[in-house]
């Protein structure tokens, strides 16, 4: 079984089901080809597909952008949004995820969920294929990835560098589930990657091995290596949530130089762009003179991703 939830089985007229409601799990559920056109889906005109359906919009984990864009999505769409917080369903406390999973399946055209383990998506995702539901599962944010947000960041970048086959982007900081999607997404488009983590908080070398199969990516330990002549700088938080027992001894590893400055961004390309998931912690990962800048798109990234999750939304809905 792979992260997205891939698995051998003899039931063929299970199995035909994954080809009919194509999840979204993983960047790499899709090919280069259908992920240029979720970037294109979601700049198309609205039109009410979701009309008179509901979307499933799970939170174990709280957020103001996932919330707020998955919500305006659904709704643009002409769907109707549903809120569910941790402790209406309890994943494995309250239900099973298999069970969670099975029982929406019977309200919702599509079930989104923010979580802390991928393996919670994966495993509704096979319960609804060994059953035969017709429902795509859409990852809103797990500890391996962040497909939803790489859809918007090449959104935001496609505004200012058309031709992916001629940017470089360049990743300082924490090597987590957001430096893993935008890092495939990249690649999947044709852009160069490179990455740069300290040493103890760089992807492991399997990860490693995995990522560089799929493009033009490569490693660093130095971020001012990596950032010359980059096109977009982009960063995250040193310490994401569910690891704030980590917080002193990352902030004391990354604030030695892994900080976007001033003078990092110098050593990027002319016209390059400043690029943050947010939320941002001004004064750590990235100075406040960088976010304010002129090359700050961050705030666009943002509202591309109400954009995004439209076009994940109707390319997943065209398929069920």
């Amino acid at each position: 079984m792979d992260v997205n939830g891939n698995m051998n089985t003899k039931d063929t007229s299970k199995t035909e089901r994954n080809e009919v409601a194509l999840n979204f799990l993983d960047v790499t559920s899709q090919s280069g080809d259908d992920f240029r056109e979720i970037l294109s889906l979601s700049r198309q005109p609205l039109t009410p597909i979701l009309k008179d359906l509901g979307v499933a919009l799970i939170f174990e984990k709280p957020s103001l952008r996932t919330r707020n864009s998955s919500e305006m999505a659904v709704k643009d769409l002409g769907g109707h949004p549903v809120y569910i917080q941790d402790n209406e369903v309890g994943f494995d406390k309250r239900e099973s995820a298999e069970d969670i999973a099975r029982v929406l399946s019977t309200y919702y055209k599509v079930i989104a969920a923010r979580v802390f383990s991928h393996q919670v998506l994966v495993r509704m995702s096979n319960a609804l294929l060994m059953s035969g539901a017709n429902t795509p599962i859409v990852n809103l944010l797990s500890d391996v990835s962040h497909p939803c947000q790489a859809v918007a960041d090449l959104l935001t970048i496609s505004d200012y560098f058309p031709d992916f086959a001629r940017v470089s982007i360049t990743y300082v900081g924490d090597s987590n589930n957001v430096a893993r999607s935008l890092a495939q997404a990249c690649a999947l488009v044709g852009s160069r990657v490179r990455i740069a983590s300290p040493v103890d908080f760089s992807f492991d070398e399997a990860t490693k091995g995995e990522l560089g199969l799929l493009g033009d990516i490569e490693f660093y330990d130095d971020p001012l290596k990596a950032v010359a002549g980059a096109n977009v700088v982009y960063t995250d938080t040193w310490t994401s949530m569910g690891e704030e027992d980590q917080a002193s001894i990352r902030r004391e590893v990354f604030s030695r130089e892994f900080t976007v400055d001033s003078k990092m961004m110098a050593s990027a390309s002319e016209g390059a762009i400043f690029m943050h998931c947010l939320p941002a912690h001004r004064g750590e990962e990235v100075t406040n003179e960088v976010i304010e800048s002129s090359a700050s798109v961050v705030f666009e990234q943002a509202a591309n991703r109400r954009d995004a999750f439209r076009g994940v939304l109707r390319k997943l809905c065209a398929t069920t």
